[in-house]
């Protein structure tokens, strides 16, 4: 049963909770927090709890962009924040604390319905019209450094037993994860030194990207607690591997009942399921921003590193674009293998739901997968974009898409990865130093 805000509140106070964060879900996918006295967080929760109005739309160094939505054009007014009960957590890590997630909304209660969580619960929305729901996961890779930003270790050890626990940092976080509903089901070192991969299990709706979302702030606020650096960054160092988020999508009918699979019809797939990886792949393009949103995720993109190249679809096939899983019908799912680690669970499950439901939609033919080679190694392919710009362009131009999404978002999206991109391409690197400084 839900409960009500006293009830939650009242049951914190017994457990000696003394602060509340009120958490927004930026645009990177990262929590932008304002903490609260338990006794204040009564009347912030039922009225709202004022919030910078722009704070989920700032750069990914928290510049204010102009003309990016929520700024000047609001005399850079506050937004309010209301929070989700379904999301009340006492935070294992940080004892006396506990969050709730919240949704933001104009001072005059309009929805800021850029913001992403509500950007995917638009998408959702539209799903449900269609007689579909969700159910998602996320499998993120990510580093931990020391504060100089070097491994934990050197040499490749992926599965290894001792690196899998090498540091305090693992154990604590599978420790702490269960306690604010993070359920996790396998973790192992990953193929970098000091990288890691801690699997969890899926969500229906919105449950599976707030999984996500907490589970991305745990790392990097336990990985400080332990004076290191938690990072997704898709590629933190020159020669080592990436680090992806390969994301895992079924639609369940009214009733909850997974659809993807039918083990009489072609490849093991239902017709809504070919329709769906279809969609996937004619807007690929067009979508390939939201999932791979800086430059550093374009470095992530090497031959042979099973980060995608192509527009192409397999079953088991680790180079593929998406790759079909599960072995029985019931578990049968789309895995699309895109995502950078960099990137928020909220859009890339908004991006990936928007363009199979265009593919359901308009009733698409599926083409067969890939094989017997891989997929990035077959010249028939179309290449994903291979710069930002050229993403963003796509993106900017697809109707369907931006139908789905909202044009409120669609601006945004584009007006502040074309601000931090223009920062990129001005600043001067240490290559270019090296490279002409004393000979030119």
């Amino acid at each position: 049963m839900t409960r009500s805000v006293s009830e939650i509140l009242d049951d914190w106070k017994a457990r000696d909770i003394s602060w509340v964060r009120f958490e927004l879900p930026d645009i990177h996918g990262t929590a932008r927090v304002k903490l609260v006295p338990l006794a204040a967080a009564y009347h912030y929760a039922d009225e709202g709890l004022n919030m910078y109005g722009g704070a989920q739309v700032l750069d990914s160094r928290s510049d204010v962009v102009p003309d990016s939505g929520y700024n000047n054009e609001y005399q850079y007014a506050d937004q309010m924040l209301r929070p989700d009960l379904s999301t009340a957590q006492m935070v294992p890590w940080q004892p006396g604390h506990a969050r709730l997630i919240c949704s933001a909304y104009s001072v005059d209660g309009t929805p800021r319905v850029a913001s992403p969580r509500q950007l995917l619960q638009r998408v959702l929305d539209q799903a449900a019209e269609m007689g579909y729901g969700m159910r998602t996961g996320m499998e993120y890779e990510n580093y931990f450094l020391h504060r100089d930003g070097t491994p934990l270790f050197g040499g490749y050890h992926i599965f290894n037993p001792v690196r899998n626990v090498y540091h305090p940092v693992v154990l604590e976080l599978l420790e702490q994860l269960p306690k604010i509903g993070v359920d996790l089901i396998t973790a192992n070192a990953e193929y970098g030194p000091g990288q890691f991969e801690l699997n969890f299990g899926p969500g229906d709706g919105l449950e599976g990207p707030d999984k996500s979302y907490t589970y991305k702030n745990a790392v990097k606020e336990i990985a400080h607690q332990h004076d290191l650096i938690g990072t997704f960054m898709s590629k933190p160092i020159n020669g080592l591997a990436g680090c992806g988020a390969h994301f895992h999508i079924s639609l369940l009918d009214r009733d909850g009942k997974p659809l993807m699979g039918d083990d009489r019809a072609e490849w093991g797939l239902s017709e809504t399921a070919k329709q769906f990886v279809a969609g996937n792949l004619k807007y690929a393009k067009d979508v390939y921003t939201l999932l791979v949103p800086t430059v550093n995720c374009f470095k992530r993109r090497r031959p042979h590193t099973f980060a995608p190249s192509n527009i192409s679809w397999g079953h088991e096939d680790r180079s593929a674009l998406i790759r079909i899983k599960g072995v029985t019908e019931a578990s049968r799912h789309v895995e699309h293998r895109a995502a950078s680690g960099m990137s928020n669970p909220y859009i890339v499950s908004a991006a990936v739901l928007a363009a199979g439901l265009l593919g359901i939609r308009e009733g698409l033919r599926l083409e067969p997968p890939s094989g017997p080679a891989p997929a990035e190694d077959d010249p028939k392919y179309e290449q994903l974009p291979w710069t930002p710009r050229e993403a963003l362009d796509r993106f900017e131009r697809c109707e369907p898409v931006r139908t789905i999404l909202g044009d409120e978002f669609c601006d945004i999206w584009t007006t502040v990865r074309r601000y931090e991109l223009q920062r990129f391409e001005d600043h001067v690197t240490d290559w270019e130093r090296t490279e002409y400084l004393e000979i030119y």
